[in-house]
């Protein structure tokens, strides 16, 4: 494995991490009583929220729903694939 399938490898490994961490960001937002400022929850929120602000400062919640996780999900999992398959795009040049 050459040092550039390792790179893309290792971006798409942490695009499927950090897709993971949306997905229970977004989850946990459906339970009223969450204090995001307990430690397992805070962990989540301080790792997800910047990510997430890009997209909330464009696209605000409609009828009281916040859409933006649904972009931000959209865009790391299109990332996520261009890394995944970018190493093996390589290979056949």
């Amino acid at each position: 494995m050459n040092p550039l399938d390792l790179i893309f490898s290792t971006l798409a490994a942490f695009c499927q991490i950090y897709f993971v961490l949306l997905i229970i960001r977004v989850l946990l937002s459906w339970f009223p009583n969450v204090n995001w400022y307990d430690p397992p929850f805070s962990i989540v929120s301080q790792l997800t929220d910047p990510y997430l602000n890009i997209f909330r400062s464009f696209i605000p919640p409609l009828g009281g729903i916040d859409i933006s996780p649904m972009l931000a999900i959209l865009l790391l999992q299109f990332v996520g694939q261009l890394f995944s398959s970018f190493p093996s795009a390589v290979s056949t040049f």
